[in-house]
């Protein structure tokens, strides 16, 4: 059995606590949370990072919560492996069910709702509900501005002479 590594980023919410009135939470990350982050994501720095939720009560042991992510991230171009920096600003909509009640069958089939996470009792961990977003926000495919892959050859191109092709004539002249 491994030991599972440490999550990078751990703000934990017991959701029982939460009024009838809407809360909003906002999560800064610390510089070593982001080294970790970057670390584990595989990218080379994450310069910011941070989570504005907008939580309240859906009924029953359900909590609607709105995101409001904004990153700034370096990832490598995936053309030249520069540099790319980039700013995310993403809104995520989040149904918190929690005690493992089962999700609804009508919100499992309509590709608008808001995605639903299961919870096992109360407590959430907002931080790692926003690393998971900015997992889901990053670029799979980050370009510098101009980078170009290598052109592909030509079909309809005359294919090129083969290096040794001349010594081949002077082996066999036609």
């Amino acid at each position: 059995m491994t030991d599972a590594a440490p999550a990078p980023l751990i703000r934990r919410l017991d959701l029982a606590r939460l009024g009838d009135e809407p809360e909003t939470l906002t999560i800064e990350s610390t510089p070593a949370e982001r080294a970790a982050i970057a670390a584990a994501f595989g990218i080379p720095a994450i310069a910011a990072l941070s989570g504005r939720f907008h939580l309240r009560r859906a009924g029953g042991p359900r909590i609607a919560a709105r995101l409001e992510l904004a990153a700034e991230v370096t990832q490598s171009c995936i053309v030249s492996l520069e540099p790319v920096e980039q700013s995310i600003a993403e809104t995520a909509a989040l149904l918190l069910v929690t005690n493992g009640a089962p999700a609804e069958d009508d919100d499992m089939l309509d590709p608008d709702a808001p995605d639903q996470i299961a919870l096992d009792s109360t407590m959430a961990d907002l931080g790692a509900l926003l690393v998971e977003q900015l997992a889901l926000a990053l670029d799979p495919y980050p370009r510098r501005p101009g980078a170009e892959p290598p052109a592909a050859p030509d079909a309809g191109a005359a294919p090129q002479a083969h290096p040794f092709a001349a010594l081949a004539k002077l082996r066999r002249p036609d």
